[in-house]
């Protein structure tokens, strides 16, 4: 005989089954069950090693950063240094795809020009190029096309400018000496630039092709025996990884020199002019977010330096025993005493 269930008892059971529906969804999921948080991997082919890129890199991730990406948490970086030997580069860039990193930033021509070619379908970043057009590394800078954007560094552009300067702070020079690495396919270019502006201003220019590291010391001798009046310095990976031996063979020999970056005046040089490398690297990681929020590299405009800065430092020029033009500190953007 069936009987029927009072009223109270049907209350309690419908209680009981509501807390066992609550029991059940206050209990954690298995983990697969849970979703899980992207990591994203970014792969840095450099031309120096992290201690002397602190600054440039230090923007780059404080970009990330802004950007939501934490080391840590949902990010991870893979740096590699060619620590001023561009042989290294094409081995290093294969070795952060084998790591399958989901982007590739670059510095400097040799560094893009390798990650393009290992990258396969991997998009590259170029931090900062010198000429990312003229060298065949993107086909259009509205358009890149291909798996390649970022910033231009106008390194081109630009060094003529630094031999205009050097004669403003010396009127007298008729001599100037530059230290390029001509086996970067970015100098050939660069050279012809200070060529014409120093031929346009009665200077004689003399090249100082640097290959490698130690060639920087005979060098600094064969621009005193030639009675160079003053030095400009390119931006290439032999350069930025001997900076400090550059600053001081500088100011040992007495030879006033433009430098393309203020990180050699924070090394001690007298001068320097051009983009702000850290701005650069900070919007490097604009160009990240948006590829990992699914843009094609192709798609996004190569961008033109919006900052140039002159940088003189007046501790140096005592040093060298140099009066600096007061039209000359009155350009400068920061002057260091």
């Amino acid at each position: 005989m069936r009987v029927r269930a009072t009223e109270s008892e049907m209350i309690s059971r419908r209680l009981v089954t509501l807390l066992v529906i609550l029991s059940c969804l206050s209990m954690p999921f298995p983990a697969d069950a849970q979703q899980v948080k992207r990591v994203y991997r970014v792969g840095v082919l450099e031309t120096i090693s992290l201690v002397l890129n602190a600054a440039n890199f230090d923007a780059f991730r404080h970009g990330l950063r802004a950007l939501g990406y934490i080391e840590g948490q949902n990010l991870v970086i893979e740096y590699r240094s060619a620590d001023g030997d561009a042989s290294r580069f094409p081995a290093l860039a294969t070795e952060l795809v084998r790591l399958q990193v989901d982007v590739l930033v670059t510095r400097g021509t040799p560094a893009a020009l390798a990650a393009k070619n290992a990258a396969g379908s991997i998009p590259v970043v170029m931090a900062a190029i010198g000429d990312p057009l003229g060298l065949g590394i993107v086909a259009n800078l509205a358009r890149p096309g291909g798996n390649v954007t970022g910033l231009n560094a106008f390194a081109t552009e630009l060094s003529g400018k630094r031999v205009e300067l050097l004669r403003e702070m010396l009127p007298g020079i008729k001599r100037i000496a530059a230290l390029l690495n001509m086996g970067n396919p970015l100098f050939p270019p660069q050279w012809k630039e200070i060529e014409t502006a120093a031929r346009s201003l009665g200077i004689e220019p003399q090249l100082l092709d640097v290959r490698k590291s130690e060639e920087i010391g005979p060098l600094f001798d064969a621009a005193i025996i030639s009675r160079a009046d003053a030095l400009v310095v390119g931006p290439d990976g032999v350069t930025q990884a001997s900076l400090q031996s550059i600053t001081e063979l500088a100011t040992k020999h007495r030879l006033p020199t433009m430098y393309p970056s203020r990180e050699f005046v924070d090394a001690g040089g007298l001068s320097s002019y051009g983009v702000s490398y850290p701005h650069l690297y900070y919007r490097a990681a604009g160009f990240v977010d948006k590829i990992f929020r699914g843009a094609k590299p192709g798609d996004l405009p190569v961008e033109q330096p919006i900052k140039l800065e002159l940088v003189i430092n007046l501790k140096t020029a005592k040093a060298l025993g140099l009066t600096i033009p007061p039209t000359l500190l009155f350009q400068a953007d920061e002057v260091i005493r």
